[in-house]
């Protein structure tokens, strides 16, 4: 129970900004699954194109500041390692 004015409209703001930000999550959320089901599936070539695509949906949250640039970075660093073990166990 909001007390004050700014309070209130402290609400109503990050009520708003939830509701903004929730499909970019979901974005997020779903081609980072399709990543690791293609990294899983052992197979390079599907799992490069899933990667990238995570890759640029992870910088366009980060661009919109929905997701910490660092959670970010973490991610992609997780992404990039697993494809390269991937691609070299192909070799």
């Amino acid at each position: 129970m909001a007390n004050t004015k700014s309070t209130e409209k402290r609400i109503r703001s990050n009520a708003k900004k939830a509701v903004r930000n929730l499909p970019v999550r979901t974005r997020v959320k779903t081609t980072l699954k399709d990543a690791h089901s293609a990294l899983d599936s052992k197979k390079a070539e599907n799992a490069t194109t899933a990667v990238h695509i995570a890759i640029k949906q992870l910088d366009r949250a980060v661009s919109k500041k929905i997701i910490h640039k660092n959670n970010a970075a973490r991610r992609k660093s997780r992404l990039t390692r697993q494809l390269n073990t991937l691609s070299k166990a192909a070799k």
